[in-house]
Formats: structure tokens, sequence, C-alpha cells
């Protein structure tokens, strides 16, 4: 089978291996779509940005879905022809940080396409544990976009939101899109910020309060000026560019929350200042712990997460370095999800 394999920095390949043979708690899955996330990118052009994902080679890919194929001798809630959605993170369950319930900082967390072969392939196999089987009414096409869904339903738990409480997204890529749907089940009032216009727009479409762009030299006073002076409650942000963790303290209200989402290739500079003066929060977050997955698939099944306008193209996985990765790392990249298939079918 086909499979895209990462060796290290600015080095990965698409390549014949095996395929793979599930262990008795597993399922193998032929897989529908995976899509390409931001971190993805950042990994093969800069390196690992953390530890966890050194290991290598590894098939990439942690946006996945599937049909089960195969099942293992033990499998007994799966069957062949199942469509499952593969939950990618695997804590360890025993760590000092897994029995306090923060799973995703377990010690020994394995995930799919890091530490563990992930999707961007024909086949994987997956543990019956963490698979989950998915409902009629969301399409294959949509169904990578629940992993960042996941990771946006994490975020909007540990904002700490409440009815009524103003928060404002930093970076309306894909992850932001979706925090800022979660946050609007839980009742907030959302300002999304982004550089571009394309962006900007699709945020209101989505259902945005308001939009600024972060690049205009009186985005802070608009902010205030939003906010009877007072900045914004709560500011999440999943830019992951060097400027915009000091954007989103800069436009936290002091005693507020800023939370951290996005994952910085480069290390940015920063006043601590501004958060022991303020008495600001700020706490990060990263991947999801259990039980976010199945709440995503819950929001978007009911309808209450929009996912159709952030598929930007299909394309197959013979292309996937030259129609995914590179035109991913384009500085005027006009893509939010590419989703890629063994099975393209072009139109």
């Amino acid at each position: 089978m086909k499979a895209l394999r990462y060796y290290g920095r600015r080095d990965m390949r698409l390549q014949d291996v095996p395929v793979p043979v599930p262990a008795d708690d597993e399922a193998r899955l032929r897989i529908s779509y995976a899509s390409i996330c931001q971190t993805d990118v950042e990994r093969w052009w800069h390196g690992p940005t953390m530890a966890r994902w050194k290991t290598e080679p590894k098939t990439v890919g942690h946006e996945t879905s599937g049909r089960v194929e195969a099942v293992g001798s033990s499998v007994r809630e799966l069957s062949v022809g199942d469509r499952v959605m593969v939950n990618n993170i695997r804590p360890c369950g025993v760590c000092h940080w897994c029995v306090l319930g923060s799973q995703s900082s377990c010690a020994n967390v394995n995930s799919a396409g890091f530490a563990l072969d992930g999707g961007l392939a024909e086949y994987m196999v997956w543990p019956e544990s963490h698979l989950i089987k998915l409902p009629d009414n969301i399409p294959d096409v949509q169904t990578p976009l629940i992993e960042p869904t996941s990771v946006a339903v994490h975020a909007t738990r540990r904002t700490g939101v409440k009815v009524g409480d103003t928060v404002a997204v930093i970076g309306c890529g894909t992850v932001g899109m979706l925090t800022m749907q979660v946050l609007r089940t839980a009742g907030a009032r959302v300002i999304a910020g982004d550089l571009r216009a394309q962006s900007l727009d699709l945020a209101l479409k989505l259902g945005a309060d308001a939009a600024i762009n972060t690049g205009d030299e009186d985005a802070l006073e608009k902010l205030m000026n939003m906010t009877d002076g007072v900045g914004a409650d709560i500011v999440v942000e999943t830019a992951g560019a060097v400027v915009t963790p000091r954007i989103a303290i800069n436009w936290t209200r002091p005693g507020g929350t800023t939370v951290l989402v996005g994952i910085h290739a480069d290390a940015a500079n920063f006043d601590f200042n501004e958060i022991v003066g303020t008495e600001r929060t700020v706490i990060g977050s990263v991947a999801a712990s259990p039980g976010d997955m199945e709440k995503g698939i819950q929001l978007i099944a009911d309808g209450k997460i929009l996912l159709e306008e952030l598929v930007s193209a299909v394309i197959p996985l013979e292309r996937v370095m030259e129609d995914g990765f590179e035109r991913m790392l384009r500085p005027e990249k006009d893509v939010f999800r590419i989703m890629v298939t063994s099975d393209y079918r072009p139109d």
C-alpha cells in the first residue's frame, strides 16, 4: 500500500509499505479521507517542535476516518463496513497526569501520525477503544475535521467560558473557525481576529459577532471600542505565529484569561510584566482529552458546528506533497483543510 512517511526535517516520502495486520484489539481501516494539518506542515518544514514528536520514520496523518475492513479476535463492538473516526490521542491512563484527569499532558501519550503510524495512507490499524462510530449525517469528506473540532472543544473547556463572556479568537484558520463555533454554543460573544480578509469574511458567515484585522494599526483600539474599553474576557490564540501570543495577551482584559493553542515553530519574546501587572491568566491547551471528540461529533451531528466551508480541496494520495503540503506552505495560503484520499474521483 501507499503511505506518506516522515523521516525528519524536509524529508517526507510517499512509499510502498506492507498492509498492516490488526492485533487482537484492533481494527484495520480502509482510509476514507485524511486531512493535512498546519502542524504537519510545520513539522515537515521546520522539524519536530515538541520532543514527543521526534520518533521516525512513521506514517503521517492524525486527522483520519475510514471504514472497518478487518477486525482482531477480541473486537466486539465494531463490524466490517462501519464508518469510524480515529480518536488519535492515546494516553497511558496510569501516569500522574492521567490519574489527575489531565490526559492531554500524559507523560507517555501516543498519537496517530506522530509516535504511531497515521492515516495519510491507504490503510491503518487502530485499537477498537479509540475508534468512534460515525452518525450517518456527517459526510465522509468532512469527517477528518472532527479531529480539529476535538481540539476546539478541549480549548473551550480550558477557557472556563461562561454565558455572556466576550471571547476573541486570534487566528481564523481551521482550528480558530471551529473554536469560534464551539464558543458560540457555550453562549459567548465572539470576536474574530486574523490578517486575511478571506478568513474574517468566513468567520462572520460562520457566526462571529464581529471581526478585526489584526494587522491594522488601530486593531487594539477597535477591540477596546467593542468591549467598552475593557478588553475581552477571554482570548484564544490559534494562529501559532511569533506575534500572536502578544496580541492575544494585550487583547485580554486585566484579570482575564488567555489560552494559547497554536503550536509555534519560532520562539517569541515577551515582557511578562504585561501579565504580572494586570493579573491576567495565561494557559496552554494542546490536543484533546477523553470525551472531547465525542462531544465534537455530537455538536457537528446536531448542526451546531458547520464544516463544509472548511473543506478547501480534495486531492489524491499520489499528489499529497505537490498539491497538499507544498500548497499549504505558500505565504499566500488560500486553503483551510485539504482532504486526501486514495479513492480519488475527479469531478
